[in-house]
């Protein structure tokens, strides 16, 4: 069983949208993600997401490009919201399932899934980016893909490591 766990794209600033729905570049990366998961052929049962306009966005064109039967909002996937029972709800679904959402509740739930804490940060997430888990015995990274990794032709530029702790 994998876990997809999606940081929504970037978002439009308060000011320029209160409900902060995907900018053009937020859509534009979480676009070129999807379909780069989709070139590898990767597939999900199921994509959870919080209420917010930006999470919801990001699910739905997940869902659209990976061609994922089932989006389902989860009122308890915001950003402060406490991890509870997520570890335990994912383990019973014993599908592939994506999971998008926010800082800091996706970092506390990757966390505590690969370690048992919620607060051993060791994951850097980025705005699209995937971070891609198994379970078997236990949790284990597999993979993390972030947008500006996916940059071609005259987007791309050299990549800047120090953006990403390395």
């Amino acid at each position: 069983m994998k876990v997809y766990i999606v940081q929504h794209g970037l978002s439009m600033s308060q000011e320029m949208d209160p409900e902060k729905a995907l900018s053009p570049e937020g859509n534009k990366q979480s676009r070129n993600v999807a379909e780069f998961l989709r070139e590898k052929n990767i597939r999900v049962n199921s994509i959870w997401h919080s209420p917010k306009k930006r999470a919801v966005q990001t699910a739905h064109l997940m869902a659209e490009i990976l061609g994922c039967p089932e989006t389902q909002e989860k009122k308890d996937l915001n950003p402060m919201d406490p991890v509870g029972n997520f570890p335990g709800e994912i383990k019973s679904l014993n599908k592939d399932l994506m999971i998008v959402g926010h800082l800091p509740f996706l970092q506390k739930l990757a966390s505590f899934l690969l370690s048992g804490k919620e607060d051993n940060q060791f994951i850097s997430f980025r705005n699209s980016g995937v971070i891609c888990l198994e379970y078997t015995d236990t949790w284990k990274l597999l993979w993390i893909v972030v947008p500006e990794l996916l940059k071609k032709g005259k987007e791309q530029t050299e990549f800047d490591s120090s953006k990403f702790g390395c």
